[in-house]
């Protein structure tokens, strides 16, 4: 009798185990981490283009935004709105019934936090490069050295700039406008702000859009000056779109600063130079979007 009991409770639990492991959807609870750029953004979702494909993240109410702090152990939180097109992100999560990507946690640099903390204030970075000129020969050494690796540096991030704008291949360009600048200034004039206020006005019946502004100067002074002055000239156009045209964040990728790279026309000539001195912005709009417009 007893143990007609126990075999009755053995397969009872047996079932049990077997009906939970039928149900739908227990699968999708297995954790999933990705690496990514962002491409576009709903109010509730990310599109982010990864190694293996597109892929769609769903923020939800407890979804955690943050970005590493000191040697990364621990983590400051952020707000949602500095998730913006352009920027390479780490996504925690789970996979829910309709295939998305739900996040536990978003993670992304100090550094694109930093932009994105620009962009969204509509301010121009302020921070001051001081350079100075040594006269001995020991002191001339250090420098060359010094220089050369910055240039490096430098090569590699318009490198990894042009990469990231390259990687928006689903985009095509709907509208596009060039900002042309003083030597040395990161103030636009009133004639090209014209055309930026009919970018953006133009922009407005596309579905989907997404603002492109990469920032460039000319030969004059040195290469670390020239990168950090076309960043100023990108951000100061990005500060322009969100004050002036009304374009919201989350339609501005996270602008480049290009330093001399592509040159528009020659530096040789004080007309060419003129030319090279501006900020390409473009108005892009999603292929599969596009005949929705």
């Amino acid at each position: 009798m007893h143990g007609n009991c126990r075999r009755t409770i053995a397969v009872t639990v047996l079932l049990g185990w077997l009906t939970l492991a039928m149900l739908p959807g227990l699968e999708n609870s297995e954790k999933v981490k990705i690496r990514g750029l962002i491409t576009g953004r709903t109010r509730d979702t990310l599109k982010v283009k990864t190694t293996d494909g597109n892929i769609t993240v769903a923020i939800a109410d407890d979804t955690k935004v943050q970005k590493p702090k000191g040697l990364g152990l621990r983590k400051t939180q952020v707000s949602f709105t500095a998730l913006i097109p352009g920027f390479k992100i780490s996504v925690d999560g789970f996979r829910d019934e309709q295939n998305r990507l739900v996040a536990d946690t978003i993670t992304f640099s100090g550094d694109d936090l930093k932009t994105a903390e620009s962009i969204q204030a509509g301010l121009t970075p302020t921070q001051e490069v001081v350079e100075t000129n040594q006269e001995n020969i020991a002191a001339n050494k250090v420098q060359i050295a010094a220089n050369r690796e910055k240039s490096a540096s430098h090569e590699q991030e318009i490198q990894d700039v042009s990469k990231r704008f390259s990687d928006l291949t689903e985009f095509d360009t709907k509208g596009e406008a060039t900002v042309f600048f003083a030597s040395g200034s990161k103030n636009s004039p009133a004639k090209d702000q014209i055309a930026l206020v009919d970018l953006a006005h133009n922009a407005v019946n596309l579905t989907g859009y997404l603002f492109e502004v990469k920032g460039f100067a000319d030969s004059s002074g040195n290469a670390a000056m020239n990168q950090k002055l076309s960043m100023d000239r990108a951000q100061a156009v990005v500060a322009f779109l969100i004050q002036n045209c009304n374009v919201p964040v989350r339609r501005i990728v996270a602008p480049g600063a290009m330093g001399e790279a592509a040159p528009a026309a020659s530096n040789e000539t004080t007309q060419g130079r003129s030319k090279n001195r501006r900020v390409e912005v473009k108005v892009l709009v999603n292929r599969g979007l596009a005949g929705e417009n």
